[in-house]
């Protein structure tokens, strides 16, 4: 396998952890509570397959309350662009904050 393909596969997989944010345990709560996460909102609201996330892989500098231990790919904001019925959104109007990590 090239080395490309191997870093193209890293990628994929960390998007995949990223797109989780605090955890499927922490997702089953939200829906539990009757809620969606994040993601899942932005999904709702934005034409199919249209949303570009921007820093899907940033994480937080906080190290009060024991947040050193906890490091979740994507912590803080999910933001983006994407089209709503074919008009370009650009990302200050499509951001929420994912609870899930703080869950």
């Amino acid at each position: 396998m090239s080395k490309q393909v191997e870093k193209i596969k890293e990628l994929i997989a960390k998007r995949e952890k990223a797109r989780l944010g605090g955890g499927e345990k922490a997702i089953e709560k939200q829906h539990a509570r009757g809620k969606y996460t994040a993601r899942e909102r932005i999904d709702m609201l934005v034409d199919k397959d249209s949303f570009e996330e921007y820093d899907m892989f940033k994480l937080h500098r906080c190290h009060n309350f024991g947040m050193e231990k906890k490091q979740y790919l994507g912590d803080g904001v999910v933001a983006g662009s994407a089209t709503i019925d074919g008009a370009t959104i650009k990302q200050s109007a499509i951001r929420t904050h994912p609870y899930l990590a703080m869950i």
